[in-house]
């Protein structure tokens, strides 16, 4: 079969006077923090990533066209790519070949020279990347076709065994990294299949044309990995392997992404938009955009500066933004569709249903703290602004059906603004922000300092009546929730505020929603949600979190969000109350076989207990009594203190979100008005329910 271009490799004058060395690498391991972040879960998978990117960074400057991530046994982790290969010419700063150089030495690689031969755009960490996943492993072994010549060094620790050696002919062009996470730097060894995969499915979309194969081939055994061809095969995936696997490759790249995240909506008008530019000398940059309307409220709106996701977003947001406002009123007002010459389409109006992702590559790239959470380069503005408002508007022009759509869609986010702003002024601006009494239903907490003040969210009087005699009144308020909420998924907040129970919450939280939300108005630091231990309780406790999903994600972020966890049982031996808060731990305070269910419904004389009860006795040993709570209100209020209130006792679940797109899909699936994919959803994840009926 004939190689691509490829698969030959380009050389490009990349040896190793491309090479530049800044300093050292012995401070990673002492601080690994530093450099990728965390030595949790987060850190563990940026070692891939690390090692990923620079493969991708070939494939965006045309080199490659193919890369595999494999897991293998031992926590070994094997990347590949069919580019240029890292070159093995000695390197005449350093004195050793320039692979030892890059993999050995921080801040050393093709990222840091202004000529032809380095990379213009590239997402890794600025040249740390490879040598830092060195440091962090305990074993690592770079192989490198390259010039006909097939190359190899390994590494412990950061440190080369052997100097680079040549093991072999090659007509492959590309490099190989397989290495293993040092479990003396890192919690845990524990590589999440899924999590790569989404992770590495976002980076095909961002790189047109690019294939990318993961396998997870943990589980092969030793025998079968000796058997492997590796040292005549580039890919694992093309031997054969019998191991869970998946391939990405978008030909239309954001078009794939932004069809991708619409897959459950309901899309109002039918092209996608698109543009890509690519500016020459001097600028060098590149701006990639699609979009798409969808008959909803909510924007989805994702960035990424030079591939690296951008939840924060950042100057080429705020470009694309400015130039989406400015074009959509331009043709309103040409076609007649604004009329009055003060009536304008704000930046919230034009946002509302819309799904977009933007892009751009750029050289010499700042971002605003180490997260790179938020891209700051002024540059990316204008670059967005530019391109975007010339190409959107063509597409306007040449579109008209698409045009019409979109601006009828804008037209109805104006007025459903204007109809919510006298809801949203009248319970807001004049509610909790200027002393609007506090809620009839709130039992509120004598402090007025936020910090220590705590909101339990409890479901029905019953419970809230338990709740508000049990507590702390001097830092914990109790709200109780009249059954379910409004759905909030697509429901505007003019809608939400005429829903009394939401009214309420909103203004004992004291924020505000909308665009008046104030954070530093929080009238409490814990949020409490404290449902039932059934299905009701947990369809209220994903309303509750589809509400601050929707309206209130920074207080999500801050971590003021918590899920109370009651115990499903109260054991009595003799005089001794314990409680369990899953059937292993009852099991283990009474043995699983020691317990028969009664049905009669009091105490008696004869031994018969509660339906809710269970009794086990022996000849020798106290009576024990076995209380099964089926909800809140079954508690008195000494027993909800000590077992859900009480801050020395109580078990609280903080609610978090790794993973903000994937958790919005989840929502969209769960509370949208999509029956089959929800139908679908809850068949394929049914065994992962922990259900009690």
């Amino acid at each position: 079969m004939a190689k691509t271009a490829a698969e030959k490799g380009k050389k490009g004058g990349y040896d190793a006077s491309s090479i530049s060395v800044l300093e050292g690498l012995e401070p990673v391991r002492k601080r690994p923090g530093m450099y990728i972040g965390t030595t949790g879960p987060d850190g563990l998978h940026h070692l891939i990533w690390e090692i990923f990117d620079n493969s991708r960074d070939e494939a965006m400057g045309g080199h490659a066209n193919r890369i595999e991530v494999t897991l293998l046994p031992d926590n070994y982790i094997r990347v590949v790519d069919n580019g240029r290969g890292i070159p093995v010419d000695k390197h005449k700063q350093s004195g050793v070949s320039a692979l030892e150089t890059i993999l050995c030495t921080l801040h050393a690689g093709g990222k840091f020279g202004g000529d032809e031969s380095g990379y213009k755009v590239s997402g890794g960490l600025h040249g740390v990347g490879s040598s830092v996943v060195n440091a962090l492993s305990t074993h690592m072994i770079a192989e490198v076709h390259r010039d006909g010549g097939y190359h190899m060094q390994e590494y412990s620790i950061g440190k080369p065994k052997y100097a680079v050696k040549k093991v072999g002919k090659s007509d492959f062009h590309g490099t190989i990294i397989t290495f293993q996470a040092d479990p003396t730097i890192f919690s845990e060894i524990n590589y999440d299949y899924k999590r790569i995969v989404n992770h590495l499915r976002q980076q095909a979309y961002l790189v047109k044309a690019l294939r990318i194969t993961v396998i997870d081939a943990r589980e092969i055994s030793e025998k079968e990995l000796d058997n492997l061809d590796l040292k005549g095969n580039f890919y694992i995936g093309d031997l054969g392997v019998e191991a869970p696997s998946m391939t990405f490759y978008f030909e239309q790249g954001l078009r794939s992404l932004v069809a991708f995240n619409n897959q459950h909506q309901k899309a109002i008008h039918r092209n996608i938009f698109y543009t890509e530019r690519l500016e020459p000398a001097p600028n060098v940059y590149s701006v990639e955009i699609a979009l798409q309307y969808v008959d909803d409220i909510t924007p989805r709106l994702s960035a990424f500066a030079n591939n690296i996701f951008n939840p924060e977003q950042g100057t080429h947001v705020t470009g694309f933004k400015t130039a989406l406002t400015r074009t959509l009123n331009n043709y309103a007002r040409k076609n007649g569709h604004l009329k009055e010459k003060d009536e304008a389409f704000t930046g919230d109006d034009v946002l509302e249903g819309l799904t977009a992702v933007v892009s751009v590559k750029m050289p010499e790239i700042q971002f605003e703290g180490q997260t790179k959470a938020k891209l700051g380069s002024m540059e990316a503005r204008g670059a967005v602004e530019s391109v975007f408002s010339d190409t959107f508007s063509n597409f306007l022009e040449e579109n008209p059906d698409d045009a019409k759509a979109i601006v009828n869609k804008v037209i109805i986010a104006v007025k459903a603004r204007k109809a919510a702003k006298a809801a949203k002024d009248s319970v807001l601006r004049k509610g909790a922000l200027e002393g609007m009494s506090l809620p009839g239903k709130l039992a509120d907490c004598q402090s007025k300092s936020a910090a220590e003040s705590e909101l339990f969210i409890v479901e029905g009087d019953s419970a809230g009546g338990s709740a508000k005699m049990g507590r702390d009144r001097r830092t914990q308020a109790v709200l109780p929730l009249r059954g379910k909420i409004l759905n909030v998924e697509r429901a505007r907040i003019d809608k939400m505020l005429a829903s009394e129970q939401i009214k309420n919450l909103v203004v004992a939280l004291g924020t505000a929603i909308g665009d008046v939300f104030d954070e530093s108005r929080l009238r409490y630091h814990k949020l409490i949600i404290a449902t039932d231990a059934d299905v009701d309780g947990a369809h209220i406790r994903t309303l509750l979190l589809t509400l601050f999903f929707r309206h209130f994600r920074p207080l999500i972020d801050s971590g003021y969000i918590y899920i109370a966890q009651p115990p499903l049982y109260k054991i009595q031996k003799g005089k001794e109350a314990h409680y369990a808060y899953t059937d292993a731990e009852k099991f283990a305070l009474v043995g699983e076989e020691s317990t028969e269910e009664e049905m009669e419904p009091e105490a008696a004389t004869d031994g018969t207990e509660d339906s809710n009860e269970e009794v086990a006795t022996t000849k020798k040993a106290p009576k024990v009594r076995i209380q099964r709570y089926k909800g809140l209100g079954e508690m008195n209020a000494e027993e909800l203190w000590e077992t859900t209130m009480n801050p020395a006792n109580r078990v609280l679940k903080q609610v978090n979100v790794d993973d903000a797109e994937e958790a919005d899909r989840v929502f969209d699936t769960l509370m949208g008005t999509d029956v089959a994919n929800r139908k679908s959803f809850i068949q394929s994840n049914a065994r992962l329910a922990n259900v009690d009926v």
